[in-house]
C-alpha cells in the first residue's frame, strides 16, 4: 500500500464466482468494521492498527477484457466514515493503471459498491475476504510473501476472522452478532455522565448528529438502551435527513431496531 515500491498485482475476473461472493460477504458484514471503528474514535489509546475498505475506480466505463492492463483497479481506502447511506475515505494506493484518481484523494461511494473491508488489531488482520480468497490460491511460499510484505497476520484464509475473541460466525449479516465489549462496559458511566448531564441527550456534533445517531449506527444496543431511558428523541434527525431507525437498519442492528421501535421510533 506504499508509494515506495510496487508490489504484486493480482488480477481477478468479475465474473469470478468466488470473488462474487467474497465482495457479497464484505458487503452484508461491514457492521463488524463499522462498529469497530465506531468505538475506535472512542478510545483514549489507539486500539487498531489499521481499518480500510476496498472500492473499484476506473478512468471511465469498466473495461476488463484486457487482463494485462485493466480499466478498472481495486484500491483501499483509509480515514474510513460511514453515514449510513455512503462510505468516504482516501486513497491509500498509488494506482498502476487508473489515471483519474491518486494516493490521498478522497472518495465517496454506497455501501454496496464497497468490495471488501479490513481492520487489525495487535497485527492480528479481521475481514479481508477477496484478500483470503486471493490468499488461498496462492502457494504456500506465495502466501508467506504476500502477508510479510503487509507485516500483518492473515491467518487461515478459508477461516476469515470477523471479530476478536467471539465465536465464529458465517459472515454473512450483522443480525447475531454479540454486543461489543466497550458498549456494554461504558454503560454504566454513560448512565452516570446521563444523570449529571441531561444536555447530553439533545447535544449536536459538527455533523448535526446527537450521540444517539452515532450509538444505533455503531449497535450499541446497551447504549441506545440507556439513552431511551434518559428521555433521548427516538426520532431525532440528522443534517442530512436520517433517523435512528434509519442508521440502526442500515446495518443490519436489530436489536437496537426493536429498542427504538419499542419507544415509537419511524
Amino acid at each position: 500500500m506504499s508509494d515506495t515500491g510496487r508490489s504484486k498485482v493480482f488480477l481477478a475476473d468479475n465474473s469470478d464466482a468466488g470473488m462474487q461472493e467474497a465482495v457479497r460477504r464484505a458487503q452484508t458484514s461491514f457492521g463488524y468494521f463499522w462498529r469497530e471503528v465506531a468505538w475506535e474514535r472512542r478510545r483514549i489509546i489507539p486500539g487498531l492498527d489499521l481499518a480500510c475498505v476496498k472500492a473499484p475506480f476506473s478512468d471511465g466505463e469498466a473495461d476488463t477484457s484486457t487482463r494485462g492492463n485493466p480499466s478498472v483497479e481495486q484500491m483501499w481506502l483509509g480515514d474510513v466514515d460511514f453515514d449510513g447511506q455512503f462510505v468516504s475515505g482516501t486513497l491509500l494506493n498509488s494506482p498502476n493503471w487508473v489515471k483519474s484518481v491518486k494516493a490521498g484523494d478522497e472518495a465517496r461511494l454506497r455501501l454496496n459498491e464497497i468490495t471488501d473491508w479490513m481492520y487489525a488489531i495487535d497485527g492480528v488482520v479481521y475481514g479481508a475476504f477477496t484478500v483470503n480468497l486471493l490468499r488461498s490460491r496462492m502457494e504456500v511460499h506465495e502466501r508467506n510473501d504476500h502477508d510479510r510484505a503487509w507485516g500483518l497476520d492473515f491467518g487461515d484464509p478459508h477461516n476469515v476472522k470477523l471479530v476478536p475473541a467471539q465465536p465464529k460466525t458465517s459472515g454473512t449479516g450483522t443480525a447475531d452478532i454479540p454486543e461489543h465489549p466497550m458498549s456494554e462496559s461504558m454503560a454504566p458511566s454513560l448512565r452516570s455522565r446521563l444523570t449529571e448531564d441531561r444536555s447530553m441527550l439533545r447535544a449536536k456534533d459538527d455533523r448535526g448528529w446527537e450521540l444517539m445517531h452515532d450509538l444505533a449506527l455503531a449497535g450499541s444496543a446497551a447504549g441506545v438502551a440507556i439513552l431511551l431511558e434518559c428521555g433521548a428523541d427516538p426520532n431525532a434527525i440528522t443534517a442530512d435527513g436520517m433517523t435512528p431507525l434509519q442508521l440502526a437498519r442500515s446495518l443490519g442492528w436489530n436489536r437496537v431496531v426493536s429498542l427504538l421501535i419499542s419507544k415509537g421510533a419511524k
